[in-house]
């Protein structure tokens, strides 16, 4: 069974990166209004963690025909992991979604053995999740993605010259921050689902301080509200890294277009809801 049996207009390849070293699957979901006009070239969205998101995102490309809703055509190309690496994708997704020197705060050490004592993660596992943390690389995932992905799909697809947008969740939402934060050229829109800050010496925060100039670029941030209020310190400190964050932006001057919502989901529930309230803001005629 192919891609596009499953997901429609959905296409599918695999491509080695010389940046990271590694092998990645690519799914190119095309708008539903593709194949009528040969002219017409796309802006595109990127979205990480993609043997996650792919299922919860690429159907979603049926909205660009809601009359109610108006969602602006979009190519979506996600981004995963294939052979080995994708029976092991939570783990290796640490080495391209985190930035360089981010902290592991004691709280991800501390939920990571709560999913060993509650046989939710083996004792190898985690040390391998936590081994996996200190070597991240989220510049050379970027690199991937700007100098040798993009100009693929743009070999491969009609691709517009300017409007792209890239979204992440959870430790994908800490890599829309860093793309944002470091000057990355490719993308206008950025969403950023319950972004893993973690620790008050994330580079999230650390990069904010430093003079920007972000005008001309959009960030939809969301969060939920069971992270912030409930029993797990490591969702609670995502919630007081995501408060501090806005804050920064709020009382700086860098010209960042940024727009918030709080969600009721949990963590785990969160991706899908956390793309529509991104697709709904920053991904319409109105936006």
């Amino acid at each position: 069974m192919t891609p596009t049996q499953v997901f429609g207009a959905t296409e599918y390849f695999e491509m080695d990166s010389t940046a990271v070293g590694a092998r990645f699957a690519v799914w190119v979901t095309k708008s539903p209004t593709y194949e009528q006009d040969a002219d017409v070239a796309y802006p595109v969205l990127y979205v990480t963690d993609g043997n996650l998101s792919v299922g919860q995102t690429a159907p979603l490309a049926v909205m660009q025909s809601d009359l109610l809703l108006r969602i602006d055509p979009y190519l979506q190309v996600t981004i995963g992991y294939a052979g080995a690496d994708a029976d092991d994708w939570g783990r290796v997704r640490n080495r391209d979604l985190v930035p360089p020197g981010e902290p592991v705060p004691p709280a991800m050490r501390g939920s990571l053995e709560a999913a060993v004592e509650n046989q939710l993660m083996t004792r190898e596992a985690a040390d391998a999740y936590l081994a996996e943390l200190s070597g991240t690389r989220a510049d050379a995932f970027l690199s991937f993605i700007t100098d040798e992905l993009h100009p693929e799909i743009a070999r491969r697809f009609r691709v517009a010259h300017e409007g792209h947008g890239l979204f992440g969740y959870s430790y994908g939402g800490l890599f829309t921050l860093y793309a944002l934060l470091t000057g990355c050229f490719l993308f206008a829109a950025y969403g950023a689902g319950s972004p893993g800050i973690a620790s008050t010496e994330s580079q999230a925060l650390t990069l904010l301080e430093q003079p920007l100039d972000l005008s001309g670029k959009r960030l939809h941030l969301t969060i939920n509200g069971p992270e912030m209020t409930g029993d797990m310190p490591i969702y609670r400190q995502l919630g007081r890294g995501f408060a501090d964050f806005v804050e920064a932006v709020r009382s700086g001057d860098s010209g960042l277009t940024l727009t918030t919502q709080v969600l009721g989901e949990t963590h785990l529930t969160g991706l899908q809801p956390s793309f529509l309230s991104f697709m709904r803001t920053c991904w319409t005629t109105a936006a």
